[in-house]
């Protein structure tokens, strides 16, 4: 039996837009920063960006690979939503962990106090909860810990960031403002609009068969990983082919896939695929868009994409273009 999608049963609704001099509250809920002395250096680099700073009770906790208990993180990102003086959010680092804070969130009182909410790779996890459990547009955007805000940071990844939480427009393409050589690659032709879902695809896969689990049909669905090797993006891959899923989108945006190629590729006898091939094999046969290349993912040109809003993607001009607002005005 293929799996179902589960249906939002939620309005979606949007935070309220970020502005100069808003504060932002910094939380860990996955890993630690690997250099401890990250956590001071992040409020310089929140200031940059134009904004305050309030940094959560735990930011600096570390428990093994976790950025403190699972109570303390969960505890730091209910005290933010809650907190009224917090305008937004964005995550110190992914890593892993924030999956296991799912039953200790409130997604009831999340909603009620809807903000702006950062980050991407193990985040990915979190987006896909509030979008399911609270009807929340989340970011899918760069973080602190590898550089927003640092000087010398891309102005692009800062540009898109600041283009779409801060204004109450549609942020339109996420190619804007990209300078230098483009890699976009044209998998299939077509032009598809819907809802954008998505995120680092290993973490993605990891919500399906529970309540956590986006709706995939009629979706732009946008994907993203590191460090999985051609053969595990393969197993990914096929296993949203198994479960039926990945046949229900309306379209696929591929971003920047960083090391993941077979180290061995080119010491063994037997041939082995790239990580470019594997995607065009498994993704070319669904019938529906697909671009690859595009400037999201673990690289420094790291486009903002807002989870949960219509956006197009034009597998023509090769281009994801946001088409509304993901965020209200004040």
């Amino acid at each position: 039996m293929r799996m179902k999608s589960k249906s939002l049963a939620l309005r979606v609704i949007k935070p309220p837009r970020l502005q100069t001099g808003d504060t932002i509250g910094i939380v860990a809920p996955a890993s630690p920063p690997p250099d401890p002395k990250a956590v001071d250096r992040v409020v310089g680099q929140v200031e940059r960006l134009g904004f305050k700073v309030k940094l959560g009770r735990h930011a600096r906790a570390r428990l093994g690979f976790l950025a403190g208990s699972d109570s303390e993180r969960a505890g730091d990102l209910m005290r933010m939503f809650m907190d009224g003086r917090v305008n937004g959010i964005i995550c110190l680092r992914g890593g892993y962990g924030a999956a296991r804070l799912f039953e200790r969130l409130d997604f009831k009182a999340i909603r009620q106090h809807a903000k702006v909410f950062c980050g991407y790779s193990d985040i990915t996890s979190l987006h896909c909860a509030l979008l399911v459990k609270a009807g929340l547009i989340s970011f899918h955007s760069p973080m602190l810990n590898e550089g927003l805000g640092r000087h010398g940071y891309p102005e692009f990844s800062v540009d898109t960031f600041k283009r779409t939480v801060m204004n109450a427009g549609a942020a339109g393409s996420i190619m804007r403002g990209l300078s230098g050589k483009r890699s976009v690659e044209l998998v299939r032709r077509g032009v598809a609009e819907g809802r954008l879902v998505g995120g680092n695809l290993s973490v993605l896969v990891t919500t399906l068969g529970t309540p956590y689990q986006p709706e995939f049909r009629g979706r732009i669905l946008f994907i993203e990983d590191v460090g999985e090797v051609p053969y595990r993006l393969d197993r990914l891959l096929t296993h949203l082919l198994n479960t039926g899923l990945l046949q229900q989108v309306a379209g696929v945006a591929v971003g920047v896939n960083c090391d993941c190629e077979d180290p061995k590729a080119r010491t063994v006898g037997e041939y082995r695929q790239t990580a470019a091939e594997v995607i065009r094999e498994r993704l070319a046969a669904l019938g529906v868009p697909v671009v690859m290349g595009l400037p999201f993912g673990h690289q420094p040109n790291n486009a903002t994409i807002p989870i949960g809003v219509r956006a197009r993607l034009d597998a023509v001009r090769g281009d994801l273009v946001v088409l509304e607002s993901a965020v209200g005005s004040r």
